[in-house]
């Protein structure tokens, strides 16, 4: 196994959703590897939490990092989560990341939850993603 490249596919992550025209539309450029201090946009996308697991096999060393990108949003219904939630799907889906160590086979899609949260009754799509890494 290896964690090595795990920085590198974050950054690449990161660097994708802020590079997306279609996101930018919706968020701006509320989107963040970590939150900041204070108060927050009323929408903005966020790299969470992720979980890796071993993937290496007769070629070389990889692993499967299992990663979530949620949408958080005060605007009433989901309507305004939703249309966030899709643009990062499109923009992450299949996409060709250049990574500063090692190298993406593949990026996939593989589960979105929608929910209210908090006492403000804000909405939250976690979008959850899978990444097969090499790293060779």
């Amino acid at each position: 196994m290896s964690y090595g490249a795990a920085a590198a596919l974050q950054a690449a992550i990161y660097q994708r959703l802020v590079g997306d025209a279609a996101l930018g539309a919706l968020v701006g450029e509320a989107i963040y590897d970590a939150l900041p201090s204070g108060a927050l946009p009323p929408t903005y996308v966020s790299v969470g939490p992720e979980e890796v697991r071993d993937a290496s096999d007769g070629t070389g060393r990889g692993a499967l990092h299992r990663f979530t990108v949620s949408v958080v949003t005060d605007a009433a219904g989901f309507e305004q989560a939703k249309a966030a939630a899709g643009a990062v799907s499109d923009a992450l889906t299949g996409a060709a990341l250049d990574l500063a160590r090692g190298h993406l086979v593949r990026l996939d899609f593989e589960r979105a939850r929608a929910r209210r949260v908090g006492a403000r009754d804000r909405r939250r799509i976690d979008l959850r993603f899978a990444a097969r890494v090499s790293d060779d």
